[in-house]
């Protein structure tokens, strides 16, 4: 008999009364088992739903060359699993594009313009978050700017790239680059990103694939650091979580999160945002050193 569904999170695996994931078979019961198709996302940021609707709030997003498997595709909308991540949800289809080759290259600040041709007086198109993966097929200088073209001849500002596989080395940095952006919930994008977002996205800059939750994170991530009476022995990187928040250390006494407090990603002493959170949502859970 297939092992209880229940056990299994529903974030993380798809499967449903009349359709799962044949990676499932065995595990859970459904109508029928399909193979998933790979796609991967062809617009800049893409919201995943858990349910078939527009008016379903979006639960994780997805961004631009994001590979993904799909298990079906009914009435404009896309069942999903991100590669990445293991993410389960619905995309609109028109987000969704065939993998054309590899991606080259990932945007490594928090926001940059696509323009019709190397000339940053041109009208920009479109704009990337920082995380978004492309494929580059030349380059090019325009009064001494260097620009990297994409196969459509549009333009990107070389140095807001960097190659895949070329990571940044400290994640706290790449997550102070994101101060000020919008709190946005379920954002994982720097045009707004919530405070597991702000743990994922900078972690992935590094090279480090991490699950998307905060309570998935408050699990797996690293190892558990036993605070002291005034949480004087915390550092640079660790993670600080409330039940669903969590916060990032920029030095053994300031943290920074994305926030719905001042609904932005911003600096805050440690000590103040525990006595402020608690009033709410109790003391921190635990904390963990990646």
């Amino acid at each position: 008999m297939p092992e209880q569904t229940s056990a299994l999170d529903r974030r993380l695996h798809a499967f449903r009364p009349d359709l799962a994931d044949t990676r499932l078979r065995g595990k859970v019961e459904a109508g029928r088992f399909a193979e998933g198709k790979p796609m991967h996302v062809a617009i800049p940021v893409v919201d995943v739903r858990s349910e078939p609707r527009p008016d379903s709030g979006p639960q994780t997003q997805l961004l631009l060359g994001d590979d993904v498997q799909v298990f079906e595709e009914v009435d404009g909308w896309c069942w999903v699993q991100s590669v990445r991540d293991g993410y389960v949800g619905y995309v609109s289809d028109f987000s969704l594009d065939r993998p054309r080759g590899e991606p080259t290259h990932m945007v490594c600040v928090p926001r940059t313009f696509v323009y019709p041709g190397a000339d940053l007086r041109f009208p920009h198109t479109r704009a990337l978050s920082l995380g978004s993966r492309i494929a580059i097929t030349g380059e090019a200088e325009t009064r001494g700017t260097g620009y990297a073209l994409l196969e459509s001849g549009e333009a990107i500002i070389a140095r807001h790239l960097r190659p895949i596989g070329e990571h940044a080395t400290d994640y706290v940095a790449v997550a102070e680059t994101l101060l000020h952006t919008p709190y946005l919930w379920g954002g994982t994008s720097g045009f707004g990103i919530d405070c597991s977002g702000l743990v994922q996205l900078p972690m992935l800059m590094t090279g480090r694939n991490v699950l998307r939750d905060t309570d998935m994170q408050a699990t797996t991530i690293g190892t558990v650091i036993e605070p002291d009476a005034d949480y004087g022995n915390l550092q640079r990187g660790d993670l600080v979580f409330w039940k669903g928040h969590v916060a990032i250390m920029a030095d053994e006494k300031t943290l920074i999160h994305a926030n719905g407090h001042t609904m932005s990603t911003t600096f805050e002493p440690l000590r103040e945002a525990i006595e402020r959170i608690a009033y709410l949502y109790g003391y921190p859970t635990v904390i963990r050193r990646p």
